[in-house]
């Protein structure tokens, strides 16, 4: 039987589910950006930024859940005229990475609003596969709030 992926708002987690998730240092190991310590009022900041983009592009992070259970979270966020894509599992759902990127990317092409995705992976991750099978093409290195990313770019039209 496959496992049963679904995308619900943040808000539907608990908190403390956030927090536990983005405090375990296998989280961290690829999110150069992850420089502080996670506890229940960054989570509800977090999650209210989240919201926020919600309410003004229409579009956002969700909570991903398998069988109902959460195992991280991701989504879409705009970046000027970019839908960046992002996707931060927990360590026990790490492989189940490119079944959910599919499914997000399967949403973004039915959406006429993104005409490609684009993604920001750190330079230490260095299995890119998942991202040329899904069919994404590197566009080079960028800076991000003072940290380095490969950019990749994902044609949804």
């Amino acid at each position: 039987m496959k496992d049963d992926i679904s995308f619900v708002r943040l808000t539907e987690i608990e908190p403390s589910e956030i927090v536990a998730h983005m405090s375990d240092p296998r989280v961290a190991e690829h999110m150069p950006l992850l420089t502080f310590a996670w506890d229940s009022k960054v989570a509800a900041g977090f999650v209210s930024k989240k919201e926020e983009y919600w309410a003004r592009d229409g579009l956002g992070h969700w909570a991903f859940l398998v069988d109902d259970v959460y195992v991280g979270w991701g989504g879409f966020q705009k970046e000027g005229e970019e839908w960046d894509f992002g996707l931060v599992l927990k360590p026990n759902a790490f492989g189940l990475g490119r079944r959910i990127a599919m499914k997000a990317v399967e949403f973004a092409i039915a959406d006429d609003r993104i005409p490609f995705v684009t993604f920001l992976l750190p330079p230490s991750r260095n299995n890119l596969g998942a991202l040329g099978r899904l069919g994404a093409k590197p566009v080079g290195q960028i800076e991000y709030e003072g940290e380095k990313f490969l950019k990749f770019r994902l044609e949804t039209v």
